[in-house]
C-alpha cells in the first residue's frame, strides 16, 4: 500500500521549503508601507503583521538554508555546479544573516514606538530608513533565488522531491 503523504527526505525538502521565505519577506515591506501610512493606531496593526511576515520569513529561510545545505551534498559534481553551489550556500547565508537583523531591528523599532509617542513625521522618518536597509536584504533575497534558479534550469541541479523507498504507482481505477 502506497502512503498517501509521503515525506520527503531531508535533502528533498529544500524545493518545497524555498519559496516561502522568498514570498513572506517581499510582502513584508508592502506591510511596512501601509502602516507608515495609515493612522498610528490602526497602522500599528500593519506594523506588527510585517514583523509577524519577517519572523516567519526569517525563519523559513533558516530551514531553506539547512535542507539547501544538504540538498548540496548530493549535487553533480561538476566544475560549473561546484562553483554555482558556492556562490548560492554564500549568497543564501549571507541573506539569512541580513533578515535575521533586520526582524531584530524591526522589532526594535516598533517596540521603541510603541513605548513613546513618536511625532508621526519622526516614526515615518525612522520606517522609511529601515524600507532603505530593507531594500539591501531584499536584493540578496532575489540574487540568492537567482543563483538558485541559475543551478536548477541552467545547469540541471535536481534535488529528489520523493523518498528513496517510494514506487510510482498508477491510479486505482
Amino acid at each position: 500500500m502506497m502512503n498517501p503523504l509521503p515525506i520527503p527526505s531531508w535533502n528533498a525538502l529544500h524545493p518545497l521549503i524555498i519559496h516561502f521565505p522568498v514570498a513572506l519577506l517581499l510582502v513584508a515591506p508592502l506591510f511596512v508601507v501601509v502602516g507608515a501610512v495609515i493612522s498610528p493606531p490602526r497602522g500599528r496593526a500593519f506594523l506588527m503583521s510585517a514583523l509577524m511576515l519577517m519572523f516567519l520569513g526569517t525563519a523559513s529561510a533558516l530551514l531553506a538554508v539547512e535542507t539547501g545545505l544538504a540538498a548540496g551534498q548530493i549535487a553533480g559534481s561538476t566544475p560549473a555546479i561546484r562553483t554555482a553551489l558556492a556562490q548560492h550556500e554564500d549568497l543564501a547565508e549571507t541573506t539569512l544573516v541580513l533578515f535575521s537583523l533586520l526582524t531584530v531591528a524591526f522589532a526594535a523599532l516598533l517596540s521603541f514606538s510603541g513605548s513613546f509617542e513618536l511625532d508621526r513625521r519622526v516614526n515615518a522618518a525612522l520606517l522609511a530608513a529601515f524600507l532603505i536597509f530593507y531594500a539591501t536584504g531584499a536584493l540578496f533575497l532575489v540574487n540568492t533565488a537567482r543563483r538558485g534558479g541559475r543551478l536548477v534550469h541552467e545547469l540541471g541541479v535536481r534535488a529528489p522531491v520523493a523518498t528513496s523507498n517510494m514506487a510510482l504507482a498508477a491510479p486505482d481505477e
